[in-house]
């Protein structure tokens, strides 16, 4: 299709919006594919009412309570999910008494609270506030936590998880987002704890059920290995986010990781834009192919009210989303962001399991009501 335009609109998306309008991105393929702005003298989220289960929803997993909290013999709970990806939470305690093994994805785990290590077919590999892991598919895996509280955001693809692709990454070159070379990769002891009297156990997931193996010795016994499949990490200030300093950049600029129909986003402390005429905060968005989940780590999120660390949003593709009312009245005055938000996009929409029901505000979506009021 060739670009057309009818009545008010801007030269450049972002950027010189008059003050009596609102600029809406109607996207395909989240932010990737053909795109169109709608310009409207009403924010698209001042509704009155939603009657239906489309609806913008907000969690705190901080209340969640896997089976780990209290049993070490326990695992993670899910909360999100759809038939590429799954969202859990573990908030093991102690270190896990046997290993891990999962035969249906890739995970990435992020850790919002603890430190400690991970001993995997690879090596040991040490974990701290901060961190992504990523964990191939079938890695056999045991968490030792140094410290009695730890939070992991753990995401399960069903396909391939990588980092973004030279081709992705297009202009800004190989090296932006973070440098492989920042990655750490296990090492590998000069020989895995035996455990000696103790029952060697991997517990095995595969289409969502466990099957348990029993060794009389540490089957995490590697001397060495070579290849380019392997557990590694990277913590976010080792990521550097891009910049423009004219217009606002949509989310795909943060890019982490990809999978199939997924990808996972982080947004770091940055400097605001300094083109006065630039739009300083996220745009109001119709994605109309992908749900946005955010996982709040740490910071002020200036976009939204009433966000503390460890809450998690979800806008459903269907719905438009934006900023806050506040947000978008206070953009002038910030400087610069101080947040730290790790963003999932999946291109199917979210299913939220029982256990995440029960830590959803359910009137979370009446917070965009005080556009009405203006």
């Amino acid at each position: 299709m060739y670009l057309y335009h009818q009545g008010k609109h801007t030269r450049q998306a972002h950027v010189g919006i008059p003050e009596d309008l609102i600029e809406e991105e109607h996207g395909r393929q989240g932010f990737f594919g053909p795109v169109s702005h709608i310009y409207r003298n009403k924010p698209p989220l001042a509704w009155k009412n939603i009657e239906g289960n489309l609806k913008p929803r907000l969690f705190n997993f901080l209340e969640a309570e896997p089976p780990d909290m209290t049993d070490p013999e326990g695992g993670r709970v899910k909360l999100l999910y759809n038939n590429d990806i799954a969202v859990h939470v573990s908030r093991c305690t102690s270190s896990m008494p046997y290993y891990f093994r999962n035969a249906d994805g890739d995970e990435v785990i992020f850790v919002h609270e603890g430190h400690g290590e991970i001993e995997t077919d690879y090596g040991v590999l040490p974990y701290e506030r901060g961190d992504y892991i990523y964990m191939p598919r079938a890695t056999a895996y045991r968490i030792h936590c140094a410290t009695g509280a730890n939070f992991f955001l753990i995401m399960e693809s069903f396909t391939e998880i990588t980092p973004p692709t030279r081709e992705m990454k297009g202009l800004i070159g190989e090296h932006a987002l973070y440098d492989k070379s920042a990655a750490t990769l296990p090492k590998l002891p000069e020989a895995y704890n035996p455990r000696k009297g103790q029952e060697h156990i991997i517990k095995i997931k595969r289409d969502d059920e466990l099957t348990s193996v029993y060794y009389d010795f540490n089957p995490l016994n590697a001397v060495g290995w070579k290849g380019d499949l392997y557990p590694w990490k990277i913590n976010v200030r080792d990521i550097r986010p891009i910049m423009s300093h004219r217009a606002h950049l949509p989310p795909p600029a943060h890019t982490s990781f990809v999978t199939q129909n997924a990808v996972i986003c982080t947004f770091l402390p940055r400097p605001l834009e300094e083109d006065p005429e630039a739009l300083r905060i996220p745009f109001f968005h119709s994605n109309c192919d992908y749900d946005e989940v955010i996982f709040y780590h740490d910071g002020d999120f200036f976009s939204r009210d009433n966000i503390d660390a460890g809450m998690v949003t979800l806008h459903p593709y269907g719905l438009q989303h934006g900023p806050h009312p506040k947000a978008l009245k206070n953009m002038d005055k910030l400087e610069r962001t101080n947040e730290t938000a790790v963003m999932i996009d999946t291109y199917n929409g979210l299913k939220m399991t029982p256990a995440a029901a029960a830590l959803e505000n359910p009137d979370y979506w009446k917070s965009w009501m005080a556009y009405t009021e203006e």
